[in-house]
């Protein structure tokens, strides 16, 4: 699916963070993917995401549309003209915005369903949670912080932020093909959280992740990023 260059805002993103059981990992991703993996294990996660002025690139910002997202990613790899390709497959997107039901998947790369978010943001403390169409449900209660947590398997904020950076294309199913789509932050920031809460109806299902074969791991901040989505070759 071949979209115009799309340009905005990214006013504020998380990235919870989980690794996983690759053998689960497995069974949820379809070929040519496989799990990209960090120190043997699967990582896996949700991106919460509120885009301002989204709009084709060279339109003005007035013209944009705003929104509340959220996006399950799985870190994956492929191989492609002989080469190891990686980036994100996103098996679900959730969105507040109605319009981005009705296109995506035509428009937009992915199916999306219709979510209510509920988001409380001051001083640097964040709560945010959805329920979408189907009842999957996500929260997360968070404060910023200096100081990544060394319990990560990334060990270092900069280990974790090479990682998910180099994560920037992402593919979502679309009937008989998968939609690619690039991400290009015009800068490249993030900062770490402090979760003192965190649920995922997805991560949580027992017949996707058996007991232990899933474990939260960090969460990670960005804001006010200015960006472009760029359509990439379907596989």
């Amino acid at each position: 699916m071949k979209i115009p260059t799309i340009h905005g805002y990214i006013d504020r993103r998380i990235l919870i963070n989980f690794t996983a059981d690759p053998k689960s990992v497995e069974k949820i991703i379809p070929f040519p993917f496989r799990p990209k993996l960090y120190k043997d294990k699967a990582i896996v996660g949700i991106c919460l995401i509120r885009l301002k002025n989204i709009k084709p690139k060279g339109f003005p910002d007035f013209l944009g549309v705003n929104s509340e997202n959220g996006a399950h990613r799985i870190a994956v790899e492929w191989d492609e003209n002989g080469e190891t390709k990686s980036g994100v497959y996103i098996p679900r997107r959730d969105t507040s915005l109605k319009l981005n039901t009705v296109v995506g998947g035509r428009v937009f790369p992915g199916k999306h369903y219709y979510a209510k978010f509920n988001v409380a943001e001051k001083n640097g403390n964040y709560h945010i949670d959805f329920k979408s169409s189907d009842e999957t449900e996500i929260l997360i209660d968070a404060t910023e912080t200096k100081i990544f947590s060394d319990k990560s398997i990334f060990e270092t904020l900069n280990n974790a932020s090479d990682f998910f950076e180099n994560g920037d294309l992402g593919y979502s199913p679309n009937k008989n093909k998968f939609d690619g789509l690039r991400l290009k932050a015009y800068k490249w920031e993030v900062r770490p959280l402090n979760v003192s809460k965190v649920k995922s109806s997805f991560f949580e299902n027992k017949e996707i992740f058996p007991n232990g074969s899933v474990t939260f791991d960090n969460a990670l901040l960005m804001t006010n990023i200015e960006h472009e989505w760029k359509s990439e070759t379907d596989k």
